[in-house]
């Protein structure tokens, strides 16, 4: 068989030994609060600031522009997971779609945006719990805070946190998904107080001038300025609830709960980020929190509300891990599959008994994540991790748009609405996104997946199941 026409059967993707099964231990309301979760974090706690200083003002409409793309592709996903209820997100349906090495280039990219994003997440984490220990007297030594490339030797917290996380989310899924539905009503109170607090200090002087950047503009050092640069900085901040999708295997009833866990994470975390995104400008001008790795501690300080920022950098210590613990579960979930259908080795697909999880996969990816957050600086691995999403959120549209052709009669329990605007407006917007991300990070994608096509001719291609027959 060509590797070129290798199909997993659709209604194979729950053929699985026993002992590589997940158990369905999530509803609808573990599955909600696991996209916002992974969706509300360092994107909007961290990133808003980065954003300023890209477009200024006018990162309302990069919000805009990143949430609408998103939406687009939530939508195709919502379709494929109710179809294909089964672990993998965009590398199974993929996998079923396009064939298997289409499917290796999305899983292998995948695996570079969940780790690269739960690294990201840790060191925003740092920023804001060295800010908090700060204000807590604590003694701390500013080298093992941040990692070389900011003046550091290595950002202890995040390491620190990376491993902790991997530790919670290996000793059970349910339990894991619990402490993130608490944690989040958490994180989304403390957004909550923060924009009823700026939202007083409102002066529309300071969306003056608007597009300061234009649209898209090259800076004095060649950087890309302008609110498409900072839309795809930020989209950053939107992705989160692919890894609902990852969760297809574990959910108690697939077409409901998928459905209402994708498309209702999506549309609540838009609207959070554009309120709070002009709360934050409004209150403040936003060079003056362009270059904060925790901005909106900074602007309550700037506003006189020092305990209030206090507690809200205390909310974000508290907080963040729901992100990196949502992250590294889609990471050990993508790892499973592909482990399970043989184009990793199998080891890896093994599930614990007694926790229902793969624990060596989830303590590997906690190590790695680590390593990165310990000495990457968060703009780059920010948008390193971007590429890799723009590749599944394209793949996913495409898949959705193909399969309505091949077997338009399937029943689908949820159908994406007006799928042929939808689908090509995510594809094309994914594809621009992805085309005003920074040269470097171009090129590190490339590499990584070239690494990825050697991998898969040496191992993958001989060992696959398909390859097995």
């Amino acid at each position: 068989m060509s590797i070129f026409t290798r199909l997993k059967p659709i209604d194979s993707v729950h053929d699985n030994p026993g002992g590589e099964r997940l158990k369905p231990t999530l509803s609808w309301p573990h599955l909600v609060a696991l996209g916002v979760g992974g969706i509300v974090g360092t994107g909007i706690y961290t990133l808003i600031g980065q954003a300023a200083g890209l477009a200024g003002p006018g990162m309302v409409i990069s919000f805009l522009i990143a949430g609408v793309v998103s939406a687009c592709a939530a939508l195709a996903y919502a379709e494929m997971a109710t179809m294909m209820p089964a672990a993998g997100s965009a590398y199974t349906y993929s996998y079923v779609v396009m064939g298997e090495p289409v499917a290796w280039f999305v899983g292998w990219s995948l695996i570079l945006e969940y780790t690269v994003v739960c690294a990201a997440v840790a060191v925003g984490w740092s920023a804001y719990a060295g800010g908090f220990m700060v204000w807590l007297d604590l003694p701390i030594t500013p080298a093992l805070l941040a990692g070389p490339e900011a003046g550091g030797i290595v950002n202890l917290p995040a390491v620190a946190i990376s491993l902790a996380v991997a530790a919670l989310l290996a000793a059970g899924t349910r339990e894991s998904a619990t402490v993130n539905f608490v944690l989040v009503i958490l994180k989304l109170a403390a957004l909550a107080a923060f924009i009823a607090l700026a939202l007083p200090a409102f002066d529309a002087k300071h969306f003056t001038p608007f597009l300061p950047y234009g649209i898209s503009s090259l800076g004095e050092n060649g950087m890309k300025l302008g609110v498409l640069p900072a839309a795809s900085l930020i989209f950053f901040a939107f992705y989160g609830f692919d890894t609902i999708s990852t969760a297809a295997e574990e959910a108690k009833r697939p077409g409901r709960d998928l459905s209402i866990g994708i498309v209702g994470s999506m549309l609540l975390c838009t609207a959070i980020y554009i309120v709070v995104a002009i709360a934050a400008i409004g209150a403040v001008p936003a060079a003056s929190f362009a270059t904060s790795a925790e901005p909106l501690a900074l602007i309550l300080r700037n506003l006189g509300r020092a305990s209030w920022s206090a507690m809200i950098g205390g909310a974000a210590v508290l907080a963040f891990p729901t992100v990196i613990m949502v992250f590294m579960y889609g990471q050990s979930r993508i790892f499973f599959v592909m482990a399970r259908d043989r184009l990793l080795p199998g080891s890896l697909a093994k599930v614990n008994a007694k926790t229902g999880t793969p624990i060596a996969v989830t303590l590997f990816t906690g190590v790695v994540s680590a390593v990165i957050a310990g000495l990457a600086p968060l703009k780059l691995i920010a948008e390193l991790a971007n590429s890799g999403t723009l590749c599944a959120f394209v793949a996913v549209s495409l898949a959705m748009l193909i399969y309505r052709r091949r077997d338009p009669n399937r029943p689908r329990v949820f159908r994406t609405p007006l799928a042929w605007l939808v689908g090509p407006l995510a594809i094309l917007g994914c594809a621009y996104l992805f085309w005003n991300l920074p040269a470097l990070t171009q090129r590190l994608f490339l590499i990584w997946n070239a690494i990825g096509i050697v991998v898969y001719a040496v191992y993958g291609v001989k060992k696959s199941r398909l390859a097995q027959g």
